[in-house]
């Protein structure tokens, strides 16, 4: 009883330092979301902080949890992980996330924690126990999601200036000061569905190592779901 006492304790400390690496990953990362309502006036901070919290909220009952699912079980293998990859996996991955932050560097959070992961099971098993497709699907999108973002803001940039070149200035502002509430919206809908489920991913994986939850299970526990988003 006592040896599953110990256990309980430790998987609830790990608990929380994965809710503090979510809490820090949308205190590092929901900003970009708010920040042109912000820096335009269009709402003041406080309430952009509010909009944007709540889109990331509701995130939970639109999107499918697959990223938890590739974080859970598609990024190394199951069998290899314990409390001591987990712990490993989450310092550092809050560690980086402090020193970008502080120094104002731009980073992913979702990618920090998924290289800890890697790290910390390559340091107790070596690589054989990365799942290739996985961490090729990571990697990949690395350097794909920059690109499709310069491609797609810059095709946009120029589709917006044609069709608006007739307009004047003043009434252009008016619309797209309005418009700009449903991008940040849209951008904290997706921040939410996306983000939050690396968390799930890292405590379900925590649950199934330490016998807490099957690896045959289709989803995590649902107090983990509703944890993490809330955080």
């Amino acid at each position: 009883m006592e040896n599953v006492q110990t256990a309980l304790w430790v998987v609830v400390i790990l608990v929380l330092m994965a809710v503090a690496f979510d809490f820090m990953n949308g205190f590092h990362d929901a900003a970009n979301s708010i920040a042109t309502v912000v820096s335009t006036g269009v709402l003041k901070p406080g309430q952009a902080v509010i909009f944007a919290a709540f889109f990331n909220v509701i995130a939970i009952f639109i999107f499918h949890l697959s990223v938890a699912t590739t974080v859970g079980k598609g990024i190394v293998m199951p069998g290899i992980v314990d409390t001591h990859v987990v712990f490993g996996a989450l310092v550092g991955a809050i560690t980086w996330n402090f020193i970008t932050w502080y120094y104002g560097i731009p980073s992913s959070s979702s990618h920090a924690l998924i290289g800890g992961i890697a790290g910390a099971v390559v340091a107790k098993a070596g690589v054989a126990a990365l799942l290739v497709a996985g961490i090729m699907k990571t990697v990949v999108f690395i350097f794909v999601s920059p690109l499709f973002g310069f491609l797609l803001g810059s095709l946009m940039m120029v589709v917006v200036s044609w069709v608006f070149r007739g307009f004047r200035p003043l009434k252009v502002d008016k619309w797209f000061r309005r418009l700009q509430l449903i991008s940040a919206g849209a951008y904290s809908l997706g921040h939410g569905g996306n983000d939050a489920q690396k968390t799930i991913g890292i405590i379900w994986m925590l649950l199934i190592a330490t016998g807490y939850a099957q690896s045959g299970d289709s989803s995590p526990p649902n107090w983990v779901i509703l944890t993490c988003y809330s955080a």
